[in-house]
């Protein structure tokens, strides 16, 4: 028998109020890595307000999840195509039945099993997620994939030994033992601090140059 998306909306509950389980992060290393890979993309997309961005964020996907409590909190997931707001969790059946379109997991001693398994194969299968990468912060180790029909893809990496994101428009690769965006032409993309020490030091390279050519640059 048939249901239309009116009794099926009907027989979810109410998730506007659901709040995320928490999920304590590994290690300073862990934390540290995914405070890094909101910030940059926050301030990359400073203009942009299409998008969510979840940290440590609990997904709710169906009711029998909530009676089961089986919680499924990817450490990093970005949604685009949405409205940019504060959420308590990301509840599937209150976002129009959008799952993520990219999640990143950072593996540690007691999750790189089931992230390489059990959430691979619901990323792929159930979320239909359209990439998904891992990274760990102990040893490095990063390895993306990308839907292709019904199942992942591994992602090889490029001429420059990083991975592209069609998703992100943007590029993943490691840079000082941190995994990092990068431009698809390569170049690093900053955080706001790394942002604002170039714009002062380039305003120190300008105002020295002013100087040799015997003008006091305005303060």
């Amino acid at each position: 028998m048939s249901i239309t998306a009116e009794q099926l909306e009907a027989l979810m509950p109410d998730g506007t109020q659901v709040e995320s389980k928490y999920i304590e992060m590994e290690s300073t290393l862990h934390y540290l890595q995914l405070a890094l890979l909101v910030s940059c993309l926050e301030w990359l997309w400073r203009d942009r307000t299409d998008y969510f961005i979840g940290a440590n964020l609990t997904i709710y996907f169906s009711r029998q999840q909530l009676r089961n409590r089986d919680f499924r909190g990817p450490d990093f997931f970005l949604v685009k195509n949405t409205d940019k707001r504060p959420r308590k969790s990301w509840v599937v059946w209150e976002e129009g039945g959008k799952y993520p379109d990219l999640i990143i997991e950072l593996l540690s001693n007691s999750t790189a099993e089931i992230d390489k398994t059990t959430k691979k194969n619901l990323y792929q299968d159930r979320f239909r997620t359209q990439e998904y990468f891992w990274f760990s912060p102990d040893d490095l180790e990063l390895a993306g994939f990308k839907l292709v029909g019904q199942d992942y893809e591994e992602i090889i990496p490029n001429a420059t030994g990083l991975l592209e994101s069609e998703v992100l428009g943007l590029c993943l690769g490691i840079y000082q033992e941190k995994l990092r965006y990068f431009t698809p032409e390569g170049d690093l993309v900053l955080t706001p601090e790394e942002a604002a020490l170039e714009a002062q030091n380039r305003a120190e390279r300008l105002a020295e140059q002013l100087r040799s050519l015997g003008i006091e640059p305005m303060l």
